[in-house]
């Protein structure tokens, strides 16, 4: 028989988890956060996937140099991830720092060249692309970490996510001076006049105490 409320249209009040229930392993994420955690993890096994693959095509030492580096430093992070992820609790490995090889030395100016256009086939491939698709895997790994660890709700995963971003960072900008060096990467500089506009565009204002 319908109790007295279901018989009135009265829906019933939500069930609630025992208060021993609430903080197990399987409860310690929002929603909207599994979802985000599942687009980062799955989005680092696609970067170290494309790696493998990209390595069988790179010609350059110093470039394959760099894919190694970054594909071992990745599968540390992906582990820390990982296991934060599905415990909600502090890894066994601390998120670790990435250090690149390359000088901060970037050459300015543009200097001509044959117009770029889609490979024709696998044979097409060249450094100068494959440093290009690396680049553009760490800049969005970056960029998607930096955006999900705004809203986590778990403390420990949070800390790991955005802890990873400065890596990614200085991975993107690794392969950035490593293309630039080679003229991979060119970069466009204003006029001596335009620049020194741009330059002066703005001013600091006095300190002043904050409202208490």
């Amino acid at each position: 028989m319908q109790n007295q409320g279901e018989q009135q249209g009265i829906t019933p009040p939500a069930q609630q988890l025992p208060p021993n229930k609430m903080n197990t392993e399987s409860h310690n994420h929002g929603g909207h956060e599994l979802f985000d955690a599942h687009e980062i993890i799955a989005g680092i096994i696609s970067m170290l996937d494309q790696y493998q693959m990209y390595d069988q095509h790179i010609k350059d030492s110093e470039l394959k140099d760099i894919l190694k580096r970054q594909s071992i430093f990745v599968t540390t992070m992906y582990n820390t991830i990982v296991e934060s992820f599905s415990t909600g609790h502090d890894p066994m490995v601390p998120t670790q720092q990435y250090n690149m090889t390359q000088t901060n030395i970037t050459t300015y100016g543009i200097k001509p060249g044959a117009p770029k256009k889609p490979n024709q086939s696998v044979n097409d491939l060249s450094d100068n692309g494959l440093s290009a698709y690396m680049l553009g895997q760490t800049k969005s790994l970056a960029m998607l970490l930096a955006m999900t660890a705004l809203e986590m709700t778990n403390p420990v995963l949070r800390r790991v996510v955005a802890d990873s971003v400065p890596n990614f960072i200085e991975m993107s900008y690794e392969i950035f001076l490593y293309q630039n060096k080679h003229g991979y990467y060119q970069v466009p500089q204003l006029n001596d006049r335009d620049m020194t506009q741009m330059l002066q565009r703005y001013t600091t204002v006095p300190q002043t105490n904050m409202p208490q």
